[in-house]
């Protein structure tokens, strides 16, 4: 087989007949007849938009049966071997007790998946409720304020990642295959095939709650048990090991507990710190989400015209080193601005979008990096106690409402209120209630400086980003997890038997790299047998 980068095709061709194009193209690049082609594999497909012609840009492994003489000199040809994902090899005998894995999100899904897969017959603890009837937890949230603070956004089978986009690209480095593997999977659980091969794969909410239940499914037909509503409340540990842990009032006896308990468990961070288990506060970021017309950033993305062309609604990220740290985050194109929030009287909003992403409305979260030296104390969960200050403040703002303000308002420090309130010539994308607020109150001056100065410099990469009328809401506080759970090389926590696994654990920031640490942990847990 050979690897052939760089064949490109018009976007003016509809998509369904790409494969017809991309074969009139290689039987000319390699001189050879169509029948020759035995089978092509679509590897990678991203999208050109740097010059005036917007083309899809495909790498392809194919299988030739004609002789091929490949030249040195074309590096776009190279010879193909096609890995494949392998789980280590371990003896099952040595299983003395079914691992216990505590959180059903991304992270807790993939290790639960392997390890029932590889014979251990997973326990999977989840607090919340599967995702059908979470959906409607969460849509009753949505439509009353009435929040359920144990079936939510945050909580539940998926994880936050089943009220997202769904977006699937990271920027871990993979040399053992898990990423593709996560992908595999993910397809055979009901995604759509493209996501094998998209330089930026997104599922969607929507589909992404199938593909959840089918993956639990599978655990389940593989020997594993799942139980819903049931929060872990405490951990029993012997000589430093763990032995047990309890639930809804029984004991589960274990060697082998996995915490992928996710970035808003802050009840199970403050029982882990009474354990006085190894944690320690980490960086994250902070911020709001901004909404523009989804067709300001097709155009800065494809130019004049681009609405005639089969194209995706386009993303964008942006980054600024100023004073800090500010980017994008979570860019959820044709998306709704939702209320994400898991605790009473707190605010939190994040970003989410259905398969088609036709909302017509373009929504990040721009965030701005803080460190342990911002959370006023030293005490390993300082980053959450000032995660819960911010959300405190968001929600006072408008009562548990969504709090939005126009960019220029907040830039000039005139709330608008005076005025009878906003009018917004952009309809707010949001799931959830909404107000019009002054949202200057929330975070410390010096981050609303940070971020203006930001908006102020994307604007020079993207036209009109930085527009009067762009909307605001926030707060944006759960990024990523405030604390990191120490492991050692063994993937052990400072408790043998104990695996932090995860996003909320501190080693992963979003869907695909949380999937790939829960496939890394059950290697170790096989691995340390």
């Amino acid at each position: 087989m050979i690897k052939i980068n760089q064949i490109k095709v018009s976007s003016k061709l509809p998509l369904d007949k790409h494969e017809e194009e991309i074969t009139k193209k290689l039987t000319k690049k390699l001189n050879i007849k169509q029948s020759d082609i035995k089978s092509l594999e679509i590897l990678k497909r991203s999208i050109d938009a740097r010059k005036d012609e917007v083309n899809y840009v495909y790498s392809l492994a194919i299988d030739v049966a004609a002789s091929l003489r490949l030249s040195k000199n074309d590096r776009d040809i190279s010879p193909y071997e096609a890995g494949s994902y392998e789980f280590p090899k371990f003896d099952a005998s040595l299983i003395k007790s079914r691992p216990v894995v505590i959180g059903l999100g991304p992270a807790g899904l993939f290790c639960a998946y392997m390890l029932a897969k590889n014979g251990f017959r997973p326990i999977v603890l989840e607090r919340g409720k599967c995702v059908d009837d979470r959906t409607k937890d969460v849509e009753h949230f949505w439509a009353t304020g009435v929040l359920d603070t144990e079936s939510n956004v945050q909580f539940g089978e998926g994880g936050a990642g089943s009220f997202s986009d769904g977006k699937l690209n990271t920027l871990v480095k993979d040399k053992v295959g898990r990423n593709k593997e996560v992908l595999r999977v993910l397809v055979e659980c009901g995604a759509p095939a493209e996501i094998l091969y998209d330089n930026k794969p997104h599922i969607g909410t929507d589909i992404l709650k199938t593909v959840v239940k089918n993956l639990s499914d599978k655990i389940r037909e593989m020997g594993g048990e799942i139980h819903y509503q049931s929060k872990v409340t405490d951990f029993e540990i012997n000589n430093n090991s763990i032995s047990a842990v309890f639930c809804n009032e029984k004991r589960y006896e274990t060697d082998t507990v996995v915490l992928a308990i996710g970035h808003s468990a802050r009840d199970t961070f403050e029982l882990l710190k009474e354990l006085e288990i190894d944690i320690e506060a980490k960086a994250f970021a902070v911020g709001f989400r901004v909404m523009h017309p989804q067709d300001i950033i097709d155009i800065n993305q494809y130019g004049p015209g681009y609405e005639e062309l089969e194209l995706p609604v386009s993303s964008y990220k942006v980054t600024s080193n100023l004073d800090r740290g500010v980017y994008s985050f979570c860019m959820c194109p044709g998306g709704y601005v939702v209320n994400a929030s898991s605790e009473e009287g707190r605010l939190v909003v994040n970003g989410m979008s259905y398969h088609k992403r036709d909302s017509k409305v373009a929504n990040s979260a721009i965030i701005i990096q803080v460190t342990p030296k911002d959370y006023e104390s030293e005490d390993c969960l300082a980053g959450m106690y000032w995660q819960r200050k911010l959300e405190e403040k968001a929600y006072q703002l408008a009562a548990g409402r969504i709090p939005l303000q126009k960019y220029g308002e907040f830039k000039a420090k005139n709330s608008g209120l005076k005025n009878g309130g906003a009018h917004f010539e952009l309809e707010p994308a949001v799931k959830g209630g909404y107000e019009y607020c002054d949202l200057g109150h929330i975070l410390p001056e010096e981050l609303n400086k940070n971020f203006i100065n930001a908006m102020e410099f994307f604007a020079k990469k993207i036209d009109h980003f930085n527009d009067d009328n762009v909307i605001m809401a926030g707060i944006e506080s759960r990024s990523s997890s405030p604390i990191r759970i120490n492991r050692d090389e063994t993937a052990n926590s400072s408790v043998k038997g104990l695996y932090p696994c995860g996003e909320g654990a501190g080693y992963a920031g979003g869907i695909t790299s949380a999937a790939m640490d829960g496939i890394y942990i059950a290697e170790m847990i096989a691995k340390n047998l």
